[in-house]
């Protein structure tokens, strides 16, 4: 059996207007590949495996045309230059899209067909925030998301995806993957995994899984932030051959209905307000540390990262053992850099890439520590934190690399929605912002164009009746 893997994935935020070129990716290319934890298991097993390439950027902008064509021609390339292909195993996310093309996932696989026809088994893994399009449905067999966010199990599902392909073209099985989509968009800080109503909508799961004749089941939440004609919720049920293809199409109407009659139940997980509000109640809690996420400037989610308000705020009102992780400037990081350790500076932060959401804001303060990918600034009781390049601020590990650490410190701000699971475990209290900026929770805050329409919460005032197969 030989099985040829690759990729190509990105989480695109079309509101952010700050483009993502090839220098965003990391790319791993030929023998390297055979090393990830997903593929050892098909080698272990006896699978012959061609490694092609398989790229990966954080969160961000449209993918520049000429990047996004140049890592595909490269992997179509390598496709081609397979000999005897039985399967094909893509890791994707489910919500790129690249300028002048629309939705990438479904343009590569498309791509890919062309070259293995229509016999040859595609499987792919997929990220639970993928907005996902009809024809994507039709042109793979497998589609396969994670089951967890913040997510934990990004190697289960990328195994799952291959050891599904792996079974099908043992037993000569023709997977059929079908989906229902409702009309629902979900910031996915409003879907997360362990938090009702969520939480009993994925436990179904497994059951639907192991169904007669059924081979998989997943739920997407969708990407909130990609202003697509196909953003938006999922549930695709894989079927084991087009024969049973009805049943399977059943249970993903009965688990997409079940998350439209729950749609108005959705919501955070964690207190929130405004900018003030949240800061005014860290201030005075008990313990230390609170966090409070930067929601509208989520970095994670694909904002520009460099939104000012949170530093302007926390002066302001006074904040004393404050840290904010961390603001995007290059500029301002080089004159830090100049005036050097210990020395007192008056610099304009942030409001070069986001420039919707916030204005450069002068500060004055004293540098307190250059690291490789940044510095340290101290305004009063307030440390920013400045970055050379997108850091999301996800691990103690983070903030201490610039000698900060967090369980110090009374206020903790992060870029970011949920908070990632170290951040949780050691947080006394946490907090979500909702503050402006290309990842607002509040989607009606943002000017969508492209979004398939009527759609809750968008919209409000409509039914949806979903249709027999």
């Amino acid at each position: 059996m030989r099985i040829v893997v690759g990729g190509i994935s990105h989480e695109t935020n079309t509101f952010n207007p700050v483009r993502t070129g090839l220098e965003a990716f990391k790319i791993q290319r030929g023998k390297s590949l055979l090393e990830d934890d997903a593929v050892r298991p098909l080698l272990a097993s006896g699978i012959d495996v061609i490694p092609t390439v398989s790229a990966a950027a954080a969160p961000s902008g449209l993918i520049e045309r000429e990047a996004y064509m140049q890592l595909k021609e490269e992997l179509l390339g390598r496709i081609q230059a397979a000999e005897r292909v039985d399967g094909i195993l893509l890791f994707l996310h489910g919500a790129m899209e690249v300028e002048g093309v629309g939705d990438g996932e479904t343009d590569l696989v498309k791509s890919i067909r062309q070259i293995v026809g229509s016999d040859i088994l595609i499987s792919a893994g997929l990220d639970l925030h993928g907005n996902i399009t009809p024809e994507l449905v039709s042109l793979a067999d497998i589609l396969t998301a994670y089951r967890t966010a913040p997510h934990i199990d990004v190697l289960e599902t990328r195994v799952r995806a291959a050891e599904l392909l792996a079974y099908c073209i043992r037993r000569g099985i023709r997977p059929v993957s079908v989906m229902v989509k409702p009309p629902v968009l979900l910031p996915g800080e409003m879907a997360v995994t362990n938090v009702e109503p969520a939480a009993s909508l994925y436990r179904k799961l497994p059951e639907i899984s192991r169904s007669e004749r059924v081979l998989d089941s997943s739920i997407l939440v969708g990407m909130a932030w990609g202003d697509a004609p196909n953003a938006g919720a999922s549930v695709i049920v894989v079927a084991e051959d087009r024969d049973c293809t009805d049943e399977a199409y059943r249970k993903a109407l009965d688990l997409a209905w079940e998350i439209w009659n729950e749609r108005g139940k959705f919501c955070l997980d964690t207190p929130s307000g405004s900018i003030d509000e949240t800061i005014e109640i860290a201030c005075s809690y008990p313990r230390k540390p609170v966090f409070i996420s930067d929601s509208g400037d989520n970095i994670t989610g694909g904002a520009a990262g460099d939104v000012p308000l949170f530093v302007e705020r926390l002066i302001a009102l006074n904040a004393e053992d404050a840290v904010v992780g961390g603001i995007i400037d290059p500029a301002a990081v080089a004159l830090c850099e100049e005036a050097g350790v210990g020395n007192r500076l008056k610099v304009e932060i942030g409001g070069k890439l986001d420039r919707v959401n916030g204005l450069p804001l002068e500060i004055e303060g004293r540098v307190t520590n250059i690291s490789d990918g940044g510095v340290v600034v101290r305004i009063e009781g307030v440390d920013v934190i400045l970055t050379t390049h997108w850091q999301a601020f996800t691990t103690l590990e983070d903030f201490r690399s610039y000698g900060i650490d967090p369980q110090e410190k009374q206020i903790v701000v992060v870029k970011q929605g949920y908070l990632f699971p170290e951040l949780r475990r050691v947080a006394a209290f946490s907090l979500m912002a909702l503050s402006p900026g290309f990842t607002d929770l509040q989607l009606g805050q943002l000017d969508y164009k492209s979004i398939r329409r009527p759609i809750y919460p968008l919209d409000k005032d409509f039914t949806w009746e979903p249709r027999l197969n």
